[in-house]
């Protein structure tokens, strides 16, 4: 019968049976030895003196600031440390009545951030990376990605985690639904982060991608659950680089820019493409009444614009020829300031004898395709693709509003800069609209509600300063409005 060595005491091998093989040699196993009990103590008081120095080094404020307090109440009494908390719950009450923008901004939001950072993010973390499969084991050890910062607005948290080494982006891409549920969110995700000013030493990367970092975006609740009303605004200037028009998912105002650019909306029957076009010509309506905008419309549907033709500086919806002869003569208007503007500047600046013009096209699909009438097709889209690749330059802007985004219906999608996804039919067109890799981005244009009170003025664009497609929400314009609109107008030519 064969032995081994067993481990029954600190200094003792004992011989007993390993297996019933007579022929196998004995194990041996080393003795196992013990630390003192002393030592032991002595090991843990090292650790935990190196822990509470690594505590104060990270937070040398809040450790500063216990200290102060607990050195006051030692040589004060408990009731200086309630005077104190009195002062300081008054000023910011007072703080919060007079000035309560910077008092969300510079107090509110970060204790809620490190509130949600302890509650929620820190609490769930290691579960939730661990049944998302994020976690990675290796030699009984178990690697966790690190929660850097966390940051809130009034419906969103924003998480800044850095990585494993070897994740990539797309890897977390396909576990947003657990990171959404397992944080107890509506919708998750993944954004690419961006190197701040403050971590960075070399002149010149502020602003570029932070490799093996990423934002995780959490959506608490949505901002965009209910129509969004909006007033027109007379009192401050224009800036036709940041037009007013709705409301970002993340409840920032949404901006559009029309000067030195194109935009194409393209969305299905009833997904609120007349809000866009509406709130963008709301917006400019003060410019139009000081003669520093013009907004020329075209409609073949005889609906939507047709309602405000009184707005428009050139209106045609005569589908015989009218509707191109105007795209016509915006051609010409671009070759004679070209004419007068070459050589001369590369800046366009809207003045009262050169006015920004804006071409708001609905149906565009009717010109480039539809049209029953094939030289008025070719006509419409050679003045369309001469407005939309030369005419930025000199101040002309081509807005259009399609249903169908293929490329049998217009072949000259790219030659718009900017482009808005609101509902869509199907999943590709999402990519066809806003680029390729937009779907897999999170814009789900196709799976927003048809209700028009859930849905209407709903979509999806990529902002300038990054490639992840955002959630927006145009304003709702009533009749009512439109009507104000051209009244406000046509009293001050009056």
């Amino acid at each position: 019968m064969g032995w081994e060595f067993r481990r029954s005491a600190p200094s003792d091998n004992v011989m007993v049976p390993a297996t019933s093989d007579p022929f196998e040699s004995p194990k041996w196993a080393p003795p196992v030895w013990h630390m003192p009990p002393a030592l032991v103590l002595i090991v843990n008081l090292v650790r935990g003196l190196v822990g509470l120095a690594a505590f104060c080094a990270r937070h040398p404020v809040a450790v500063g600031v216990a200290g102060v307090l607990g050195s006051l109440t030692y040589l004060a009494g408990w009731r200086l440390l309630v005077w104190l908390a009195g002062l300081l719950a008054f000023v910011l009450c007072g703080w919060a009545w007079c000035f309560w923008p910077s008092f969300v901004r510079l107090v509110a939001r970060p204790v809620r951030a490190r509130w949600r950072y302890l509650a929620v993010y820190r609490r769930n973390w290691r579960p939730v990376m661990v049944m998302s499969g994020l976690a990675f084991y290796r030699n009984a050890r178990e690697y966790l990605p690190t929660i850097l910062r966390v940051e809130v607005t009034k419906t969103t948290d924003r998480v800044l985690v850095k990585m494993l080494s070897g994740h990539a982006p797309s890897i977390w891409q396909d576990h947003v639904e657990n990171l959404a549920h397992g944080f107890g969110s509506t919708t998750c995700r993944v954004r690419t982060a961006k190197r701040p000013r403050r971590r960075v030493w070399r002149r010149g990367l502020s602003g570029q991608d932070w490799p093996g970092h990423l934002w995780l975006e959490f959506v608490r609740q949505d901002a965009l659950r209910r129509p969004l009303a909006g007033l027109l605004d007379a009192g401050h200037p224009v800036n036709l680089t940041a037009l007013h028009v709705g409301m970002r998912e993340d409840s920032l105002p949404w901006r559009v820019c029309l000067l030195g650019t194109h935009l194409l909306v393209a969305g299905a029957t009833g997904s609120g493409k007349g809000s866009v076009l509406w709130s963008l010509v709301r917006a400019m309506v003060p410019a139009m009444r000081a003669g520093l905008v013009q907004v020329w419309g075209i409609d073949p549907k005889r609906m939507e614009l047709a309602f405000g033709r009184g707005i428009f500086n050139r209106y045609s919806d005569d589908t015989g020829g009218g509707m191109v002869e105007l795209l016509e003569a915006a051609v010409a208007e671009m070759s004679k300031r070209a004419a007068r503007f070459g050589g001369v500047t590369r800046t366009f600046i809207p003045t009262v004898a050169d006015p920004f013009i804006v071409v708001m096209v609905d149906e565009l699909a009717f010109l480039t395709a539809y049209c029953p009438d094939r030289d008025l097709r070719r006509r419409a889209l050679a003045a369309l693709s001469t407005l939309t690749s030369q005419g930025r330059s000199v101040g002309l802007c081509v807005v259009g509003a399609l249903q169908d985004p293929r490329k049998d219906v217009i072949n000259i999608r790219n030659l718009f800069p900017t482009r808005i996804a609101l509902r869509l039919d199907e999943a590709e067109q999402v990519d066809m609209v806003l680029g390729d890799g937009a779907y897999e981005r999170g814009a789900l244009a196709d799976q927003i509600s048809p209700l028009p009170e859930i849905g209407a003025g709903v979509g999806y664009v990529r902002l300038e300063d990054s490639p992840d497609p955002v959630r927006v929400r145009a304003e709702w314009v009533s009749d009512a409005e439109i009507a104000q609109m051209a009244d406000y107008l046509t009293a001050e030519a009056a």
